[in-house]
């Protein structure tokens, strides 16, 4: 199918779904129907088979139709990791069941992969899964999970053989959040916010029609989430957006405050964020045919420095001004804001986002070893059991 094709069909499918007749469930769902939501998706699983390339395209026919939009800042973990993870790994009945309501937004997702005792190390999950018949029984304790508050299902991580290396002992699971067992407890951050969450899983039942992938290679599927969630992260596709919009604006509407050295600063940053989305853009083309790989850590390392430089300079900017803060009421947010509220929010956000979806210091790590071919770092757990392993 050509792009003309492509639109034609887009505009077949308008003149046949009013978007202001039709109610926003009922037209997301047969959006999806007709493979116009993930252009690049099989079809029957909301694509077409298409290059990922059109779906900007298709994106704007339908925002300058007034179609109403499934909330992706709702659903970051479900459509940026949970969906392509399904898509690949998930069999036809899993595809069948999660994919339509995650994409309409009917499903929110999260992703119980962090823990306590593991750190950083992601590979070294002590959450058991224990097979009990045609299921499996899971013991253990997540952390840092967003939006866990709002979550019909997650993506999960556990271990499945502790007589087995770390990372061969691990199977990758969709788990239901309304399942007995599973607690969500809120973590407040130095925001005053609680977007994250504590997740306790209490012998939680998991029939294995919800493992996605074969038994102990859940790390080879964490891999593929992980990296589609550094891309999700750090992706930038609009020149000044995120960080260095805000910025600029606050630099163009604060002609008083400006210094040389400000302004210098500020276009230095501004270089490299437009630096860091052109690298994106060619990212995402190479994507589009194929599975992402370790090069979406340099985006997300990118992303981190950038957002945290950039919000202590709006700071700057804004001298006593940008100490206030609106807000400190404890809330639990539906939408996880790196750029929202005021300057001292932000400031704050952004020192999350060195943390979230890897640490900078792991993924620095991936692009020497995976990237630059430089020795890997020596790991006196190599080839030894989980349980053999000190903790």
């Amino acid at each position: 199918m050509t792009p003309d094709q492509l639109r034609v069909r887009v505009a077949q499918f308008l003149a046949s779904h009013d978007p202001a007749a039709t109610g926003p469930p009922e037209f997301l769902r047969a959006r999806f129907d007709a493979g116009l939501a993930w252009v690049s998706y099989p079809e029957g699983c909301g694509g077409l088979g298409l290059s990922q390339s059109l779906q900007p395209d298709v994106d704007r026919m339908f925002a300058e139709a007034g179609a109403p939009t499934n909330r992706p800042e709702a659903n970051g973990i479900g459509l940026g990791m949970a969906a392509p993870t399904i898509a690949a790994f998930g069999t036809a009945e899993q595809k069948n069941r999660y994919l339509r309501p995650l994409w309409t937004g009917e499903e929110i997702w999260c992703q119980l992969f962090s823990e306590p005792g593991a750190g950083s190390d992601l590979a070294n999950v002590a959450t058991r899964a224990v097979r009990d018949g045609e299921g499996w029984v899971v013991n253990g304790q997540k952390v840092w999970t967003s939006v866990a508050h709002l979550a019909r299902f997650a993506i999960l991580l556990a271990r499945t053989d502790p007589d087995a290396p770390k990372h061969a002992g691990l199977t990758y699971f969709l788990c239901d959040m309304t399942a007995p067992g599973v607690e969500v407890r809120p973590l407040r951050q130095i925001t005053g916010e609680a977007e994250f969450n504590e997740v306790f899983l209490t012998d939680v039942r998991i029939p294995d029609s919800q493992r996605l992938g074969a038994i102990g290679e859940g790390w080879k599927v964490a891999n593929a989430t992980l990296n589609n969630e550094r891309v999700s992260i750090g992706k930038s596709s609009e020149r000044e957006a995120g960080m260095i919009g805000v910025v600029a604006r606050t630099w163009r509407d604060h002609p008083e405050r400006r210094t040389p050295e400000l302004h210098e600063r500020l276009l230095r940053l501004w270089v490299e964020a437009e630096v860091a989305r052109l690298t994106g853009t060619r990212l995402r083309q190479k994507l589009a045919q194929g599975q992402p790989g370790p090069e979406g850590s340099t985006m997300k390392l990118t992303f981190a420095r950038l957002s945290q430089q950039l919000s202590g300079l709006e700071l700057e900017i804004l001298g006593e001004d940008g100490l206030r803060f609106s807000d400190w009421t404890m809330t639990r947010p539906e939408v996880v804001a790196f750029t929202g509220r005021d300057a001292g929010y932000r400031y704050l956000r952004a020192k999350g986002n060195s943390i979230e979806g890897g640490t900078s210091e792991i993924l620095r790590n991936i692009v020497a070893e995976r990237v630059l071919g430089l020795p890997a770092e020596p790991r006196a757990d190599k080839n030894v059991p989980w349980k053999d392993i000190p903790r």
